[in-house]
């Protein structure tokens, strides 16, 4: 009897103790195999201070991360550059919300995307500044920027020399309001946050020009291992997959546009791709898109952006989807393709009665100026060839305008869009001729370079299949028929 009472007395012990080692497993500091040092900025609304509590989008989607994978939630809170600098000194950091680009690409190791946000200049309202492009913006007298920001650097490596630094958006924004600078970038949810401190309405200040688009991530330290950093990518993606990621974007950026686990984007450029006026992206290559998703049960939103923005985009971000894209020598090696989905010629087109012939490269060389659009290949294409006439902007309604004003002689541009940028202009197709051929390309649909092999073989074998069945044969003469 008494042997029987020490052997229950023995297990209800050894109960207690697998119990309370079960129970303390996500307080005990190593229960995940590595250890983390978080770090963040206060930017509302991604990370900021609430009455003592950190939240915001970053920490909210880092909790339940964290929760998952048994890691303590402990977050150091510092002003930006000293977060930066420490996030690529220390081993095992983890900085947020951080921007992803082509500067800090290969600096850090990433997880995400959790946002996307669209930079913009911002001027007050009571400045009546107007910009066309990047390059208006750099004859304009101050611009504020934040030190190591995302749109700094790029601003940086565009060739900005009038930048000014604040030592944060409140006073950036305040500096703006007074007049001490013109213009200052900002993506429009962080605007709206900083106004509402200063006690402010975003009325008293105006957009004036949309700079670039970037994703926002979680970034690693570069000795963080590999496997670590893919722990933290399956469990965002499933928080996408489960719904929490759009509760808390709508809580937080008031919003459910999130990104997801995969990107695709293209530009407004018809046939191939535009906005309809109902609203709608579509176009032959964003059917033939939607399509090919369909064959492979994949369903991600299609977003619409300026061809700069998206080419930068497929460029720097992991598991994205660009299109259409001329697949050209010098393209090559930067993306993945799937195609081809169909053939392009690019011409010299001049004003029709212009009296202006183009029989050679030569003769469009010795043209006063040759109109081109920002990012195309033609224009990078004309430069390597030694073009010095160029004339470049991002929107090729606005050179077709010059070409019929006369400001430019040429404008070079492809003959399956043409058609319909020039009825956009208000001219009629009559009015323009195409006078001498430049090239002659296949456009595809261009992914990533880090984007999984195993994706380009679904999308290129679907796309297959959808020539073989027919499908496609119908996708195209609706709109080229």
């Amino acid at each position: 009897m008494i042997k029987r009472k020490l052997l229950f007395l023995i297990a209800v012990i050894l109960i207690a103790v697998v119990a309370g080692f079960t129970s303390c497993k996500k307080a005990d500091p190593e229960s995940y195999r590595f250890q983390f040092q978080f770090i963040t900025e206060e930017y509302k609304p991604l990370n900021y201070n609430d009455n003592g509590n950190l939240t915001g989008l970053g920490p909210e989607l880092l909790k339940e991360i964290c929760q998952q994978l048994d890691i303590p939630f402990e977050v150091s809170v510092l002003p930006w550059d000293q977060a930066y600098s420490k996030a690529l000194e220390t081993d095992n950091a983890v900085l947020f919300s951080t921007i992803l680009n082509a500067h800090r690409k290969d600096l850090f190791k990433w997880a995400g995307p959790i946002a996307s946000l669209d930079q913009v200049f911002y001027s007050s309202s009571q400045n009546p500044i107007k910009l066309n492009s990047l390059e208006d913006a750099k004859t304009i007298g101050k611009i504020g920027v934040l030190q190591d920001y995302a749109i700094t650097q790029f601003l940086v490596g565009q060739g900005f020399t009038n930048l000014v630094y604040c030592k944060d958006i409140l006073e950036a924004f305040n500096q703006l309001l007074d007049g001490e600078i013109d213009l200052f970038p900002s993506d429009r949810i962080s605007a709206n946050a900083a106004l509402e401190a200063l006690d402010k309405s975003i009325y008293s200040v105006s957009e004036r020009l949309t700079i670039r688009t970037d994703l926002v991530y979680y970034a690693f330290n570069k000795k963080i291992p590999d496997d670590v950093v893919a722990d933290f990518q399956i469990q965002l993606n499933r928080l996408k997959e489960n719904g929490k990621v759009l509760s808390l974007y709508r809580k937080f950026m008031n919003s459910s546009d999130f990104p997801g686990s995969f990107q695709v984007y293209t530009e407004n450029y018809p046939p191939l791709t535009f906005r309809d006026a109902y609203g709608n992206i579509t176009g032959f290559g964003t059917e033939v898109v939607r399509e090919i998703m369909k064959k492979n049960n994949q369903f991600a939103d299609i977003r619409l952006t300026l061809w700069s923005i998206g080419y930068d985009l497929a460029q720097n971000n992991p598991n994205f989807c660009l299109f259409t894209m001329d697949r050209t020598p010098g393209r090559d090696s930067l993306f993945q393709w799937v195609g081809p989905l169909g053939t392009n010629t690019t011409y010299f087109y001049t004003k029709n009665g212009s009296g202006i012939t183009i029989s050679s490269l030569q003769d469009a060389m010795n043209l006063p100026a040759v109109g081109t659009v920002d990012s195309w290949f033609s224009d990078q294409y004309l430069r390597s060839l030694g073009f010095t006439n160029l004339v470049s902007d991002g929107d090729p309604v606005l050179m077709t305008k010059k070409l019929m004003s006369g400001q430019v002689q040429a404008f070079v541009c492809s003959s399956v869009t043409f058609p319909d940028i020039v009825h956009e202009s208000g001219f009629m197709s009559s009015q323009v001729v195409p006078s001498f051929p430049l090239m002659f390309t296949d456009y595809y649909i261009a992914f990533s370079k880090n984007t999984p092999a195993n994706v380009i073989s679904q999308w290129q074998q679907a796309l297959d299949e959808l020539k073989a069945d027919g499908t496609y044969g119908e996708v195209y003469r609706k709109w080229f028929n």
